[in-house]
């Protein structure tokens, strides 16, 4: 009986962190979406908007990580349970991580709307951010259902994402080339391109992270990168 109240307990206390994760990840999800649009539309008070939220994405990394080493403390979990609290520590660290990433974007943006503007790449960033967003949520539900296709499908669209940043890479490239007045501002665009890149990289470790916690196996450490532009910097 006190085995099953404490089993009982763990339960009720990772459902609470559970839900902690599902709302870290709509204001993850919110701050790609707006700070995209903030680019593309160079509105200056929503850049700054998600700056000012991205510090409730940080509270709650802190509040997940508090109440999960106190659910390992308190409530010894076992082999299963224990890769499960770690997956959600895990999780939350890579929404935070994006969460930087499109603060970062609207730092930029604020910078970006003082200037001359480069306007043939922020549709294309706003696309971009908007498969990433989508990665984001679909990681997410495949968190919830433990959906392993819907994890290897997320993984596998990382590809799409990192074919987008080189099209944006070699575009902005090319705008510098033209007329030296787009060096700064494609310098801006392309550091934009470069953290949705690593946003979808974040994204793509949630889906890794449910397959290892349904599984209790990685998914192929070799997983390749279609992001070639360090090479083609070194070239350059």
């Amino acid at each position: 009986m006190e085995e099953q109240h404490i089993a009982s307990a763990f339960d009720r206390d990772l459902e609470a962190i559970q839900a902690r994760i599902m709302k870290m990840g709509g204001l993850v999800e919110a701050a790609i979406i707006d700070a995209a649009r903030a680019l593309e539309t160079s509105d200056e008070e929503l850049a700054i908007e998600v700056r000012r939220r991205d510090k409730d994405i940080d509270s709650l990394e802190e509040l997940i990580n508090e109440e999960a080493a106190r659910l390992i403390a308190i409530r010894s979990p076992t082999a299963g349970d224990l890769r499960l609290v770690l997956s959600v520590m895990k999780i939350s660290a890579n929404l935070e991580r994006i969460g930087d990433y499109a603060k970062n974007m609207a730092k930029r943006t604020v910078v970006l709307a003082q200037g001359p503007t480069v306007r043939e790449g922020t549709s294309a960033l706003r696309r971009m951010a908007r498969e990433v967003e989508r990665m984001l949520n679909d990681a997410l539900d495949a968190y919830i259902q433990r959906d392993i296709e819907l994890a290897e499908d997320v993984i596998a669209r990382d590809h799409d994402v990192d074919q987008m940043y080189n099209a944006l890479f070699r575009e902005f490239l090319t705008f510098m080339m033209e007329d030296p007045r787009n060096i700064t501002p494609c310098m801006h665009l392309h550091f934009i391109a470069k953290n949705t890149e690593r946003m979808g990289d974040h994204a793509t470790a949630i889906a890794e992270q449910v397959i290892y916690l349904v599984t209790g196996e990685r998914p192929d450490e070799g997983r390749i990168k279609a992001d070639t532009t360090s090479t083609k910097v070194q070239e350059i």
